[in-house]
Formats: C-alpha cells, structure tokens, sequence
C-alpha cells in the first residue's frame, strides 16, 4: 500500500466563472484508479491516466458532463 497525496479539482462549466473547486487530502492505498471510481458509485465515468515523467499518477475524469481531475503524488 502506497501513501500520496491527493489533489481533486472540479471545473466550473460556467462560461463567466473560471474558478474551480479544489480539495485536498492524504491516502493510502494500492490502486488509485478504484480510488476514483469508489468516489463516484453508480455513475458512468470516463477515466484517462496520465502517468508523469517524476512519478506523478494524473486522472482525467469526466461524470455527468463535469470534467474532473485527480493528482495522485507519492508521500
């Protein structure tokens, strides 16, 4: 089992508003991605990992038309 940190962002569809929600928080656990999917039960998720050149595991999510992304960074 893995410790990282976890960084949620949600981004606003509003055309006039560019901020987003961000939330913070530290995890442990083996498989990031059921992670993700744990969050969101029963919706359709569009999931694409990117993995960073420093280790950096970064989730693309989309549910519900809300694009989402999920930063997983190694403790």
């Amino acid at each position: 089992m893995k410790e990282y940190e976890v960084v949620h962002e949600i981004f606003n569809e509003c055309a006039n508003n560019q901020m987003r929600d961000v939330f913070f928080e530290e995890v442990a656990l083996d498989d990031p991605e059921q992670y993700i999917r744990s969050r969101h039960k029963d919706r359709e998720l569009k999931i694409e990992r990117e993995d960073l050149e420093d280790g950096t595991i970064v989730y693309h999510v989309e549910t519900s038309g809300i694009a989402q992304k999920y930063t997983f960074t190694e403790i």
